[in-house]
């Protein structure tokens, strides 16, 4: 079902601060093949999140949609389903 997605995101440019429009996402690290174990990262109350494994920070911005970035460039679309 679509609604079960969960977003992947990547910081290959290495930008200290990642803006996503979901609470709950995977996060790469860089694209393949220079990835880290591919992380469930949730947000929650708070209005970000720190990668525990590449260190960027994710901060939820409720005008994006699910499924968007700023910058647009950290989308991963090349994910297994």
């Amino acid at each position: 079902m679509a609604h079960d997605m969960i977003p992947y995101f990547h910081n290959s440019k290495g930008v200290a601060q990642i803006d996503i429009g979901a609470k709950k996402f995977m996060c790469v690290g860089a694209l393949p093949p220079f990835d880290h174990p591919h992380i469930f990262l949730e947000i929650g109350a708070s209005s970000q999140v720190a990668c525990p494994y590449c260190s960027t920070t994710y901060v939820f911005n409720s005008k994006l949609d699910a499924n968007s970035s700023d910058p647009i460039s950290a989308i991963f679309k090349d994910k297994v389903s």
